[in-house]
């Protein structure tokens, strides 16, 4: 069994690959350090399912802060691979607040990658993100396309530590796995998404506000696949970067539809400018990690819904209450 160092495991995704790799009896040390960019309580929800598993181990930690890092993570733990899943995300609140995105995202990744260059550590997986393809592409994004021209400092911070991440690989012959994750959605899902703000909306009555006239698509793919997807990139690659998503993007209106059909609601809309750091669409080209790594889709996009729908309505007393974020 493997003996793996996770971050971010409170995170949306992180959460998941920790439950998947637990369930197969593999050893995890989980570090998150909880923080409050959206609120804590679904973190906490998500670490209390994680918590459960004897072959768990969690530690309170900032991935930026270098130095808590080294002393915390016992040097004793032989780790297989490091799988880097803490991150500050979202676009919108990324121009708002820059520097904390750098911090996590960029120096957050050196100092992982300073952990596996100094302690032999021969696997390193890194959460990128679509965003990096920018607006001037192509579709279906493929992971051979000019990410030179990023729209957010979220997606800047993400190619910055794509690139350094290659840097380790180069000079310390580091194995290094990159997935660009399309529109993640789930259970216990990040509350600043379209998936969890319109369910909370439409079922609780308030007014649904929709940025752009709701054709623009998002590559939406569902937390299980990506989960799996990232698990698979523990084999050896070399240096590969992998788009996981779901290759067949919907509509915001479609969302909309779905969502007010599954809790028979429907939903008031209030249109609002296109935000300008949002993309209009995004679509994954999936075909490198199907070939590669033996990874597909699985689950359908109204399957996902409703399997959201299901846990929002179990949750409902205190999920009704999170913030979904400034509009």
């Amino acid at each position: 069994m493997g003996h793996y160092l996770l971050t971010g495991c409170a995170g949306f995704i992180g959460s998941r690959v920790a439950e998947l790799l637990l369930a197969e009896g593999h050893h995890l040390v989980g570090v998150d350090n909880l923080n409050d960019s959206y609120d804590p309580r679904l973190k906490h929800w998500r670490l209390d399912q994680t918590l459960r598993h004897r072959n768990f181990q969690f530690l309170e930690l900032d991935v930026a802060d270098e130095e808590a890092l080294a002393a915390e993570v016992s040097a004793e733990n032989r780790f297989d691979a490091i799988i880097n899943l803490a991150a500050r995300a979202g676009v919108r609140q990324s121009v708002a607040e820059p520097a904390v995105y750098f911090e996590t995202n960029l120096l957050g990744t050196l100092n992982l990658l300073e952990m596996a260059r100094s302690r032999g550590i021969p696997k390193f997986i890194l959460a990128s993100t679509s965003s990096v393809y920018g607006s001037q592409q192509e579709m279906p994004y493929r992971e051979d396309q000019n990410t030179e021209c990023p729209l957010s400092p979220y997606a800047a911070s993400k190619k910055a530590a794509e690139v350094l991440c290659h840097t380790y690989h180069h000079l310390h012959g580091i194995d290094v796995t990159i997935f660009r994750y399309f529109t993640v959605y789930g259970p216990a899902g990040r509350p600043d998404m379209s998936v969890f703000r319109f369910t909370q909306w439409i079922a609780e009555g308030r007014p649904v506000y929709v940025f752009g006239d709701g054709r623009q698509s998002r590559d939406f793919t569902y937390v299980d696949d990506i989960a799996r997807g990232t698990i698979a990139g523990l084999q050896s690659v070399g240096y590969g970067i992998f788009n996981l998503g779901s290759d067949s993007p919907v509509a915001l209106s479609e969302l909309i539809r779905t969502i007010e059909e599954i809790l028979d609601r429907k939903a008031e809309l209030r249109f609002q400018p296109l935000h300008a750091a949002d993309v209009r669409a995004t679509w994954a080209d999936v075909s490198k990690a199907r070939h590669q790594l033996g990874w597909t889709p699985a689950f359908g996009f109204r399957e996902g819904v409703e399997l959201f729908v299901q846990w929002y309505r179990e949750n409902q007393d205190w999920a009704s209450q999170i913030s979904t974020g400034a509009l």
